[in-house]
């Protein structure tokens, strides 16, 4: 089958040959060795070897095994360094030079985890100031295996400078930087992530209640099937025929995009969003969109630029049947297109987008202020509705890596399982935020941190995340949103002992599921380490909800506050971001006020309420309740949340 062949394909081969003796590859120049715990040291060689480990002037015998495995064990020591690890066998001699001994902490996720210093908010002042040689980082390739693997692909420590913190982990880096503006101590931080993952891959097997691996793929196979079959259905109600050519584009022709073409039986969709948020859920291909505007006579003489803010993946765009742009798969990017005067005419204009996406979200995305024609005299919305038409539907079948039970966690963190950490830093869980897959999250997720733990071996160290952004155009009125159960799910997990959990809901972007501002998620996450690892006597955590009591037509709300009080943090004092509901459940936008270390939510309609919302929504950009020491209230609901929802 084609898509076991390419994963075997993926399958590295352990390199136990390759010289008569070698280490594994997370040891390296530079490195970061975990302080206060025993740490083995471990690589290959002939069975023949003997091998001595010699650190800090001291000698240590390894043992092989039959496989040619060998491994020493260094002694529990403070923070120090820098020192040099050399390994000896019979004829052959490994150095391995400027080694500390301080804080190694996992940084593990997605493509937030993986986000660069450089990719960051004034990424140019931070390299520039990046001048630390406390701070290592190891970057680990994106790789992937079939079964558990003894060794990494690749990777090397690197010391944090102008020339190296720019390809850094962004959260890692300046949650070291803060970690080390409180405690002198080496941290090295171990980069294991992968853009657009969902957590599966990221657990063993066993983890997952597989037998083996080879059942893993079956079932996501099987899944994947499932997905298949399920959009077909859905767009079988929406259209007698599933096209598989695009008839809007045919031998280079834009049949669709002319103006005299008649779209009176095309569809509407609101824009911006994404086609899986219409209705379209697992729908990959083309979809063509059009759009009348209206120019003045001075307008269409001086030109217009269209703004079309972010379109996942790929774009042509045309007005009046003329090609004024096109941009091959940057999901990403906003579109801004620029439109000659000899293009447009006074009256109406047709603007038509060719949009392709080729997996995952598809379609026009961002802020609806990011939707606008600029005419020089002033900008005109181009949010609303549009005319659409489903083009070409597409099932390719094709398997992601970063998509398929345990195969991360086999090549990506099963060869490090022996090298001792302090703690573990998580972003992940927008691809996992889905319809019933984020309810779903709160038993992997809770899973997946004791299975690591267990297979660490170094005690319940402490685990903690960065709670989901805000993103996405903000509701009008209260909504149902699978973001909110995810973040709800991730915070359910902190019934795992010695965990802490990062809300960022005020620093996300509406149009960007990358925020850029990855200096504040570092500092949330560095006030938890503080608490959690380092056993400081401070505010960690904004306030979580505890229980609720009806007053009459009010609701009062009692949080856990961690040692602080409740603000506010608008100048006005007025609490947003709050939904109430009577026994209808329909929830509406509620009046909030603080009331000593408790809130007070009503609404003057509901006049027997039965719970209350919070920040529930996939961009609650205007909640604003938070401690004093500023750190913002994790969102929740009241109403009882069913089992499978």
């Amino acid at each position: 089958m084609k898509i076991l062949f390419l994963l075997l394909l993926g399958v590295s081969l352990n390199q136990t040959v390759a010289a008569k003796i070698r280490v594994a590859r997370i040891f390296s120049d530079h490195m970061v060795l975990q302080r206060n715990v025993n740490i083995p040291v471990w690589g290959w060689a002939d069975r023949q070897e003997k091998i001595t480990v010699t650190f800090k002037g001291k000698n240590y015998g390894a043992k092989l095994n039959r496989n040619g495995k060998w491994i020493a064990y260094l002694p529990k020591m403070k923070a120090g360094g820098p020192f040099e690890l050399r390994i000896r066998g019979t004829k052959d001699e490994i150095l391995l030079r400027d080694v500390l001994v301080g804080d190694v902490w996992l940084c593990s996720g997605q493509s937030n985890m993986e986000w660069t210093v450089r990719q960051s908010k004034d990424a140019e002042r931070e390299i520039a100031g990046a001048s630390d040689l406390k701070i290592r980082h190891f970057k680990v390739p994106r790789s992937y295996s079939t079964r558990p693997e003894q060794d990494l692909a690749g990777g090397e420590w690197q010391v944090s400078s102008p020339n190296t913190a720019g390809e850094f982990t962004a959260v890692g880096y300046f949650f070291a930087r803060h970690i080390r503006r409180h405690r002198d101590v080496p941290i090295g931080l171990l980069n294991s992530s992968w853009g657009g993952s969902r957590i599966e891959p990221w657990m063993t097997a066993a983890s997952l209640g597989y037998p083996d691996q080879k059942s893993a793929t079956i079932e996501f196979e099987n899944v994947q099937k499932e997905q298949i079959a399920k959009t077909t259905a859905v767009l079988k109600k929406k259209m007698k025929i599933i096209p598989e050519k695009d008839q809007g584009l045919v031998n280079g022709v834009a049949v669709w995009a002319k103006r005299d073409y008649r779209d009176t039986d095309w569809r509407l969709m609101k824009l911006p969003g994404l086609w899986e948020a219409n209705g379209y859920e697992g729908l990959d291909g083309i979809v063509w969109f059009r759009k009348e505007i209206e120019l003045t006579a001075m307008q269409a003489q001086q030109g217009i630029t269209l703004n079309l803010g972010k379109i996942d993946d790929s774009d042509m765009t045309w007005v009046n049947g003329q090609k004024i742009g096109e941009t091959i798969q940057e999901w990403n990017q906003v579109r801004s297109y620029k439109v000659p005067p000899g293009v447009l005419n006074a009256g109406t204009n047709t603007i038509a987008i060719r949009v392709e996406d080729t997996g995952g979200g598809g379609g026009i995305h961002g802020n609806p202020s990011s939707m606008a024609l600029n005419a020089g005299n002033g900008n005109f919305p181009l949010s609303g509705e549009w005319k659409y038409k489903v083009a070409e539907v597409r099932f390719s079948g094709e398997v992601h890596a970063n998509q398929i039970p345990t195969l991360l966690y086999n090549r990506m963190i099963h060869p490090i399982i022996d090298f001792p950490i302090k703690g573990a830093l998580w972003y992940q869980g927008e691809s996992n935020a889905g319809g019933k897959d984020a309810y779903k999250y709160r038993e992997l997720f809770a899973t997946m941190i004791k299975d690591w733990r267990k297979q660490w071996q170094v005690g319940e160290f402490p685990f903690l995340w960065v709670q989901l952004a805000n993103f996405l155009p903000p509701d009008e009125n209260p909504a149902e949103s699978s973001w909110a159960v995810l973040r709800e799910s991730q915070s359910a997990t902190l019934a795992v002992p010695n965990t802490g959990e990062a809300v960022i809901i005020d620093i996300g972007e509406a149009d960007d599921i990358h925020p850029r501002n990855k200096q504040d998620v570092g500092y949330r996450l560095s006030v938890a380490a503080r608490k959690l690892a380092y056993g400081e006597n401070l505010v960690y955590s904004g306030p979580v909800y505890r229980s609720m009591r009806v007053e009459g037509n009010r609701v009062r709300i009692k949080f856990d506050l961690f040692g602080s009080s409740l603000s506010a943090k608008d100048n006005d004092g007025h609490l947003r971001g709050f939904a109430i509901s009577g026994a209808d459940k329909k929830f509406v936008w509620a009046k909030a006020r603080i009331d000593g270390d408790e809130v007070l939510v009503w609404n003057e309609q509901i006049k027997s309420p039965t719970a209350v919302r919070y920040a529930w929504g996939n961009n609650p950009h205007n909640a604003n309740l938070y401690n004093k020491e500023g750190l913002p209230a994790s969102p929740f609901r009241t109403d009882r949340v069913p089992r499978n929802p």
